[in-house]
């Protein structure tokens, strides 16, 4: 691991925590001075340094040694392709891409910013698609066991323009996914709109 990874790296873990440069250095009783220099990739941490730094940040040294920055177009791919289970369920459309987030987050290049960009998306979607159809509904539909499949004929019947905006809804989720898979197979950043930033 180069000093800018391993930077990149303990800066990151810092934020996480929620700590200052001079909280850090509170916690692990290292000068402020030796916790700029290391975040700088000035130097690296070792022994006693490297001890104290991983206590106070809450990993162990070989988490902080062995984390590399791994390039996995393919996984990003899985993680917006996985959001197409909303198809079977709005929810799933949330939980298959945290899981997936949570699981690789650290280790994969670009999986935290897609996965949090991706969830928040899917969030905003499915809390726009609930207030539609309860509005549709007049209230007396909760939509817990929606599923688009099953569901349309009715929606078609029962709110023929509801139904065309629910359609629009999904078409648009499944546009955006494709073409953020396009974006990661380049190595580009995903962007997913719109998206109230529940994941910061």
């Amino acid at each position: 691991m180069n000093n800018q990874n391993l930077a990149i790296k303990i800066k990151d873990l810092r934020n996480r925590k929620g700590f200052s440069q001079e909280q850090l250095a509170e916690e692990s009783k290292l000068s402020l001075r030796t916790i700029q220099r290391i975040e700088k990739g000035e130097s690296i941490p070792r022994g006693d340094t490297l001890i104290k730094l991983t206590q106070a940040l809450g990993v162990t040294p070989d988490d902080l040694l062995e984390w590399t920055d791994i390039e996995d177009k393919g996984y990003l791919t899985l993680l917006n392709l996985s959001a197409i289970s909303i198809l079977i369920q709005p929810l799933l459309g949330i939980i298959i891409p945290l899981v997936m987030w949570i699981l690789k987050r650290e280790k994969i290049k670009l999986v935290d910013d897609t996965g949090r960009k991706l969830i928040s998306f899917q969030i905003t979607w499915t809390l726009i698609l609930f207030i539609v159809l309860i509005i549709a509904s007049k209230g007396s539909f909760i939509p817990i066991n929606f599923n688009l499949l099953n569901s349309f004929p009715l929606l078609i019947t029962d709110f023929s323009t509801i139904g065309l905006m629910i359609l629009f809804m999904y078409l648009y989720n499944i546009i955006s996914i494709i073409l953020n898979i396009r974006k990661s197979q380049k190595g580009l950043k995903n962007i997913y709109i719109p998206a109230i930033p529940f994941l910061k």
